[in-house]
């Protein structure tokens, strides 16, 4: 396959060094084309969750706000009228942290020249805190937003109509934003910034290079919490009285962090475990901040200490569980076994606790399976009403736009969920999907033609060969009972989604979404799965490139003549989340 690829450059080569770069980009999918401005949903049970569920009512959207709810309500004559007899209409869901809509950063250019090994970026050495290591506060959701993202269809499919998304990467990667899953620019998706400084409490740099431990991090997040509050008080002595004094020094940081904390936006703090968790409230004291915790999936052994401090919880959906293609020799330790039998249940403890919580959904790559990690939580003790609150209403209230957002009220802007049935029930279908009032109907994906011969559910290793030499990449794939595929790519150049797939007795396809030549192109993976391998193409814009795949323990299992190792938990109460 490689001559192919030198017969046809430069457009060769330059598809293979985007092809494994993997930033999710997508063309964007606009509502319906010719549709009106005034809907109205006629005889349908409605979920308004700021109040009881309304059988046979009516719901009527106007210019992008809901105009009208109730049982008697006049629809306007031109009003485009959907029969809602058998249908439930429930507010948009509300992912309240993640980062979709922005597509992952470009990687760093490598030191190779074209068609040389790629070496890793030269990292700035950071001496100490003065050198501002991991922090870009300015970086902003707002203003990085993107429509190619592909994911926003994807989580919009799924009955989602609004997030929280912040930039990642460093301690302080930057400010949250509430956004709205649809426009015909990015910055009609914008709701409201900035919401939220997510910190990040992972060290960066290694040894020599500040922080580069959990403690180092603390105190240099510690630090820039002191430097700001000084900062904004030397700042406003100075403007009341400039003369005869120094004036003080200007810091980026420290400026953009005082005006946001200005705008009332919550300060997101990492904790998983219990030692997390009570650590995050003794920071939110500290720090002196408006503090949020993130994480929470061990909140079932604090969530009375929790809710005496009265700080929100966003708990992480992505539950823990064992580690695809673990060592079968490795045994987890008790407490990690009862962490993942208990995380689920720390919804129903904090919801008695008295503390105000919403879902967020994590490491969750393919977003259908956000609500059947919320069904986990109510088979867990929660009620499916204050389920229905953490995916709606809560997360709304928590940033401070329940007034505009989070549960069917006139006036409210026009994002709702259009079911088959209860929204928990793993067999309701999402019918059509309202964001800002444009209407978008949820096709259903490419199902398998046969059932599945074996079951794909793993990480892989994928080996190929480009112009620039072998490359690797890992696969990490959930296959569903039905053969349909899901799951995310990663390679030392980034990450990206599995935006759809499937197994088909032997064959398997799965399509992930990159840019070439500046333009969002599918790429797609097609062979034959045995049982313990795969082979075959990666195909996008007409060229080709073989690969095979094997699961990194049976490459193990298969090269080492004898195995020896000393057992190592990869399995702890920090999975699904804080740091």
């Amino acid at each position: 396959m490689r001559s192919v690829f030198a017969r046809r450059c430069p457009l060769a080569l330059a598809f293979a060094l985007t092809l494994l770069n993997l930033l999710v980009l997508a063309p964007r999918i606009s509502a319906q084309g010719g549709e009106p401005r005034y809907f109205a949903i006629r005889g349908a049970r409605i979920v308004p969750v700021s109040g009881p569920p309304i059988d046979n009512a009516t719901v009527v959207m106007a210019h992008g706000v809901i105009a009208a709810i109730g049982k008697d309500v006049a629809i306007p004559p031109d009003a485009w009228v959907i029969e809602g007899k058998g249908l439930t209409v429930y507010p948009g869901l509300f992912d309240s942290f993640t980062d979709v809509g922005i597509p992952a950063a470009a990687p760093a250019p490598g030191g190779g020249g074209e068609g040389g090994p790629r070496r890793p970026p030269t990292q700035q050495i950071s001496r100490g805190p003065e050198d501002r290591p991991g922090t870009t506060p300015w970086r902003s959701a707002a203003d990085e937003v993107n429509l190619s993202d592909k994911r926003i269809d994807s989580w919009r499919n799924a009955g989602f109509t609004t997030v929280v998304s912040a930039p990642t990467g460093g301690m302080f990667p930057g400010q949250a934003s509430v956004l709205d899953l649809a426009g015909d620019r990015a910055s009609e998706m914008v709701v409201k910034t900035p919401v939220a400084i997510p910190v990040s409490l992972q060290p960066t740099g290694g040894f020599g290079n500040f922080p580069g431990s959990l403690m180092g991090a603390l105190a240099y997040v510690h630090q820039v919490w002191i430097d700001t509050d000084w900062s904004t008080r030397a700042q406003a002595a100075y403007d009341k009285n400039p003369r005869g004094v120094a004036r003080p020094r200007y810091d980026h940081t420290e400026s953009v962090l005082a005006e946001a904390l200005e705008d009332h936006a919550l300060v997101l703090i990492p904790a998983n475990n219990s030692v997390q968790l009570l650590r995050a409230l003794q920071l939110v004291d500290v720090w002196k901040v408006d503090g949020v915790i993130y994480g929470g999936q061990m909140a079932y052994e604090v969530a009375g200490e929790i809710g005496a401090k009265k700080i929100p919880v966003l708990v992480n959906l992505k539950w823990p569980e064992a580690e695809k293609n673990a060592d079968p020799d490795e045994k987890p330790s008790l407490r990690i076994l009862r962490f993942r039998d208990k995380a689920p249940s720390s919804p129903a403890a904090l919801a008695k606790a008295g503390v105000k919580f919403a879902f967020y959904s994590g490491g969750i790559t393919a977003p259908k399976d956000i609500l059947k990690a919320a069904k986990k939580s109510i088979d867990a003790g929660l009620a499916p009403d204050a389920a229905l609150r953490a995916l709606t209403i809560t997360p709304a209230e928590i940033y401070g736009v329940s007034d505009r957002l989070g549960s069917i009220d006139a006036g409210k802007i026009a994002n709702l969920v259009v079911t088959d049935g209860d929204l928990f029930n793993e067999k309701t279908k999402i019918k059509m999907v309202f964001v800002d009032g444009k209407r978008f109907e949820v096709r259903e994906p490419e199902k398998p033609k046969e059932p599945p011969k074996g079951n794909m559910t793993g990480k892989w290793k994928l080996s190929y060969t480009t112009p620039e030499g072998p490359e690797e990449s890992t696969a990490d794939i959930e296959m569903a009972g039905d053969g349909s595929l899901s799951g995310s790519l990663t390679s030392n150049r980034g990450t990206g989604n599995i935006i759809s797939g499937y197994l088909s007795a032997d064959k398997f396809s799965f399509t992930i979404n990159i840019p070439i030549d500046g333009n969002p192109t599918d790429v797609v993976f097609t062979g034959t799965f045995d049982g313990s391998s795969l082979k075959g193409s990666i195909d996008a814009m007409g060229y080709t490139l073989e690969f095979t795949g094997v699961k990194p323990m049976a490459r193990a299992a298969a090269t080492a003549d004898s195995a020896f190792h000393t057992p190592t938990s990869k399995d702890s109460p920090l999975a699904g989340g804080a740091l």
